[in-house]
């Protein structure tokens, strides 16, 4: 491990781990680079959402018999406040609408969406709507079934949204008084492309991007209410590259104009600039140092990416250039069954 520079420091950093991946809980990253305390209330806390109306933490356990914990961090450490059913398996992808009353959560291996209207004290209101996808897609391995990856509100909040890797889909529910109409098709992906993750644009163009997990493609669209058209698909991977590869995880920089994209195989993040309508250019693929980027925190006050990688249990951290391409530092933890990077104590 080498010195981290005097402007980085790691605290306030939370890392989400797997169980079968030796993980106890989230791991707090101590000043020097080394594992602090372990919170063993969060367990697969694969990923999560923070809801700065009531300074709470929703953080998915992605187990088959899924819930998802809502936690409280403070000076004195954490508190786990309520732990959840969420009536569906393998919790792994959550959303907050803007007003922070309703949560919603992608459950993958039951290909449903389970939503939560939120009580005066942030608690999810059991049970949970949930609403089960139909059907599968070409590869017969991995989307055998449907597999909710990924869910979103508009920024009108009239509409969630959730990707659905098995049957190559986007879906729209329409929201109507804290509930869930029935869904319709948003946007048919091409057949065995695996949709993952989409992003909205948040500077609300009319722009949205999607990663596509089997085909390691990122899709550039034009959003109209509930429909999705590709305006143009480009690559995740470099040219010629030959080997097996999967897109992971998907995040734009505040100022809207960088978008990156992690790759789990060719283990890098891919950097595409953004031009004020959204559309997208390849700059640079960027080594992680570690295998398997999972997910990556972009940490832009401070310069830095925070990657986690599943197969080497390692985070490493990347600094931001001013042009937006990423260089590696040489800092890497082992973290026992790595998924999930956060800030503990995020600032509004």
């Amino acid at each position: 491990m080498t010195a981290h520079p005097a402007s980085w420091s790691p605290l306030g950093i939370g890392v989400g781990t797997y169980a079968n991946g030796g993980g106890r809980g989230v791991c707090a990253v101590a000043d020097g680079w080394t594992l602090g305390d372990v919170y063993p209330g969060a367990v697969n806390a694969s990923f999560g959402v923070y809801a700065h109306r009531f300074d709470l933490h929703y953080l998915v356990d992605e187990r088959d018999d899924g819930a998802v914990g809502v936690h409280r961090h403070g000076p004195s450490g954490w508190q786990c406040l309520a732990h959840v059913k969420v009536g569906g398996s393998a919790p792994c992808h959550a959303a907050l609408n803007h007003a922070e009353t309703l949560l919603a959560v992608a459950n993958y291996m039951s290909g449903s969406v389970s939503l939560f209207r939120l009580g005066a004290d942030g608690l999810p209101i059991a049970p949970s709507q949930v609403h089960a996808n139909t059907g599968h897609g070409p590869n017969a391995e991995r989307q055998e079934a449907p597999h909710a990856h990924w869910v979103g509100f508009s920024p009108d909040d009239r509409w969630l949204f959730q990707t659905d890797l098995g049957t190559d889909q986007i879906l729209a529910y329409p929201v109507d008084n804290d509930r869930l109409g029935p869904a319709r098709e948003a946007y048919a992906a091409r057949p065995g492309s695996g949709p993952r993750h989409l992003l909205l644009d948040p500077r609300h163009t009319g722009r949205a991007w999607l990663v596509s997990e089997l085909a390691n493609t990122l899709t550039v669209l034009d959003r109209s209410d509930a429909r999705f058209t590709a305006v143009r698909t480009l690559s995740t991977l470099p040219d010629g590259w030959q080997g097996d590869s999967i897109v992971a995880h998907l995040a734009a920089n505040r100022a809207g104009d960088r978008l990156y994209v992690s790759n789990r195989g060719h283990d890098s993040i891919a950097v595409f600039a953004l031009d004020p309508d959204g559309d997208a250019t390849l700059l640079q693929h960027a080594p992680t140092g570690g295998l398997s980027p999972r997910f990556f925190l972009l940490r832009e006050d401070e310069r830095r990416v925070v990657v986690t990688h599943e197969k080497s249990q390692t985070v490493t951290v990347l600094e931001i250039r001013e042009d937006g391409r990423l260089d590696a530092t040489g800092i890497s933890l082992a973290v026992p069954g790595a998924a999930f990077a956060f800030d503990m104590d995020p600032v509004a």
